[in-house]
């Protein structure tokens, strides 16, 4: 039984990370945490160098989300929880997989049934596997296909054909890429968490692109997609988006 484990936190929200690095230290004293990382880039670096026993990460973060870093790491023979506020859909990848994860706001109750599971887990060495499958299964999900309420009925559209969504009055508009669209009674907000597995972001409050459709960047803050939509970006964003797509 391996009686000190040493554990990395990874979140952009310093106060989440402070947080759960001071719940972790109260709970679980034989759990050292040897690093907390606000920039998930600087996270893949430490991390493919010195594995840590346990991994905290959040799903959620600019330029690089927990899977993405993930699917960085050159050997993930780790445990990992995921800390998260969103997505049914990523809950359900992780679940599928047996991979711990804790809702935000954290539970104490759901945090130590969270570490206690990774810290039996520890020992049986299965990691490595379940990680490589959670990765495989994200991959997969490319060929999913969501279910869009429009005025006519139910829409049954795969992810991979739609080019971005603007919102537009509390409603949403869904641009394909075989030039038709669709206006759904969802908002924007709605739409970011049921595809956050996958490849788009948020690039203004209006607008949520798919990165594998961007076709050129201007630099007075617009995207051209590839069916020539011109989609500006909110100021706060464009450092964040670069980086992203650096990072693609």
């Amino acid at each position: 039984m391996k009686t000190k484990i040493n554990a990395i936190i990874i979140d952009d929200e310093k106060n989440a990370l402070e947080s759960l690095a001071l719940k972790v230290a109260k709970y679980f004293p034989e759990i050292t945490v040897t690093h907390k990382f606000q920039n998930p880039q600087k996270a893949v670096q430490e991390i493919n160098q010195n594995h840590p026993d346990l991994l905290f990460i959040d799903i959620e973060m600019p330029v690089l989300s927990g899977f993405d870093v993930l699917s960085k790491i050159e050997n993930p023979n780790f445990e990992i929880i995921f800390v998260t506020a969103y997505s049914e859909y990523a809950i359900e990848a992780i679940k599928h997989c047996a991979i711990g994860y804790i809702i935000k706001p954290i539970d104490n109750d759901e945090l130590q049934l969270a570490i206690g599971n990774a810290l039996k887990n520890i020992n049986q060495k299965s990691a490595l596997e379940k990680n490589r499958l959670l990765l495989q299964n994200l991959v997969n999900n490319g060929n999913s296909t969501i279910v869009i309420p429009t005025q006519k009925g139910l829409s049954l559209i795969k992810i991979a054909d739609i080019i971005r969504f603007e919102g537009i009055d509390g409603y949403t508009k869904i641009i394909l890429g075989n030039s038709n669209s669709i206006l759904s009674s969802y908002s924007i907000g709605k739409f970011s968490k049921i595809v956050s597995l996958h490849h788009f972001y948020l690039v203004h409050k209006s607008h949520f692109i798919n990165l594998n459709y961007i076709n050129e960047y201007l630099n007075e803050g617009y995207i051209i997609m590839i069916n020539k939509d011109k989609v500006p970006i909110a100021k706060a964003k464009r450092t964040s988006f670069l980086e992203k797509i650096k990072n693609i």
